[in-house]
């Protein structure tokens, strides 16, 4: 069997999850395709599953710390695919990417201060703002002339001038629009955030799940200033499906930052299980293979949504990574699209927990034949309209 037919055999094979405690699959009835939350339908790769297995056979699952070969993997891992060459005590490990959103807006500002956040975007970048009570500057996005999510340059240099301002909020690549800001992109952001003193919280955990011939710039890695303002959150959940592993990481350079934010999760938060670290250091050292081979299959799912619903009203801008299509459905002229689709056997995630009801995100880290029968059940449900 050829390399190519064995990785869409990998990919391909529909593997049940009901009854399995998944929340993706367990949100809807058995007739509705979950296609919502950030959650592959893909096995995890053979290194980790062995890595996991050699660990429970040793069946004693005490207290844990991270250990020195897991930062080298880290390290490595950093270096080879961003030149970015970070130092051990740099790191902060955690058991997951949303609770370091929280904990560094509650970390980085008062009660008084105000948050800015580029959006749509993942509603956790907005919530760790409105949570906190913390005034949230929002800044809308807008398609460049390549159909690429970009903020507003001119909307964000107010309100990153706001007397007020103390954080700015970025996802990078975006979630859910998909773009993978261009280091020019991101020196101008910097510029806005060294000129205004701002705190940068820069969450990359797609960082990995790049589908198009572009390169993932590191905010911290940009110039020394950056490094000194930056707080990098990255994680190998999404890109290996092991996000109910619980494990994630910061990068916080600059020592007095990270005391503080070592000082507030201190007895909050705590340390990844050991699960997530045998499976986090597998990933890193031995996943390339399998990962080359997800981003191959995930390209070509992306290009099959596009090409089934090209006849629609549906509109599609540029995906530069993610396995999370940003769809435009306000052609469609729908009073309410998720309920729309969701009648139709296709659970979506809805814009207007990103910041757009007219929009739709759909998680296309699934097995082809599902991702078929999804795009048939819209189409029909669409092709009843007419």
């Amino acid at each position: 069997m050829t390399e190519q037919a064995n990785m869409k055999n990998e990919f391909d094979t529909i593997i049940p999850r009901t009854d399995t405690q998944s929340d993706k699959w367990s949100r809807y009835s058995k007739d509705v395709i979950p296609l919502w939350v950030a959650d592959m339908d893909f096995t995890s790769p053979d290194v980790i599953r062995d890595a996991i297995s050699k660990r429970l056979e040793h069946g004693i699952f005490g207290y844990t710390s991270a250990s020195k070969s897991l930062f080298n993997s880290i390290q490595n891992h950093l270096e080879t695919r961003y030149s970015w060459l970070i130092n051990e005590q740099s790191i902060v490990y955690l058991p997951g990417l949303v609770c370091a959103l929280h904990l560094g807006v509650r970390t980085f500002s008062n009660k008084e201060d105000s948050i800015v956040v580029p959006g749509p975007v993942y509603y956790h970048l907005t919530k760790a703002a409105e949570l906190a009570d913390r005034k949230l500057l929002h800044v809308e996005m807008q398609q460049d002339e390549s159909q690429r999510w970009i903020p507003d340059f001119e909307a964000l240099e107010v309100a990153c001038s706001n007397k007020n301002s103390c954080m700015l909020l970025l996802c990078n690549p975006h979630n859910p629009g998909g773009t993978v800001y261009t280091k020019a992109e991101l020196e101008r952001i910097h510029k806005m955030a060294q000129a205004n003193n701002l705190i940068v919280l820069s969450d990359e955990i797609h960082c990995d799940l790049i589908l198009e011939d572009v390169s993932h710039v590191p905010f911290a890695s940009l110039n020394e200033d950056a490094k000194n303002r930056t707080i990098t959150l990255m994680a190998p959940s999404k890109t290996f499906n092991i996000a109910g592993l619980g494990f994630a990481f910061a990068v916080i350079e600059n020592p007095k930052l990270r005391h503080l934010f070592n000082k507030e999760k201190s007895g909050i938060i705590p340390s990844p299980n050991v699960l997530g670290l045998v499976a986090a250091q597998a990933a890193y050292e031995k996943g390339q293979e399998w990962h080359k081979n997800l981003l191959v299959y995930l390209k070509s799912n992306r290009d099959f949504i596009r090409l089934k619903l090209k006849d629609t009203p549906i509109k599609f801008s540029s995906l530069e990574a993610t396995y999370l299509e940003w769809l435009d459905v306000s052609g469609l002229q729908l009073d309410d699209p998720y309920r729309f689709f969701l009648d139709a056997g296709v659970g979506l995630s809805d814009g207007k927990d990103f910041g757009n009801p007219q929009f739709l995100r759909l998680n296309f880290g699934c097995p082809r034949p599902l991702l078929e029968e999804a795009l048939d059940k819209m189409v029909k449900a669409i092709n009843r309209l007419s």
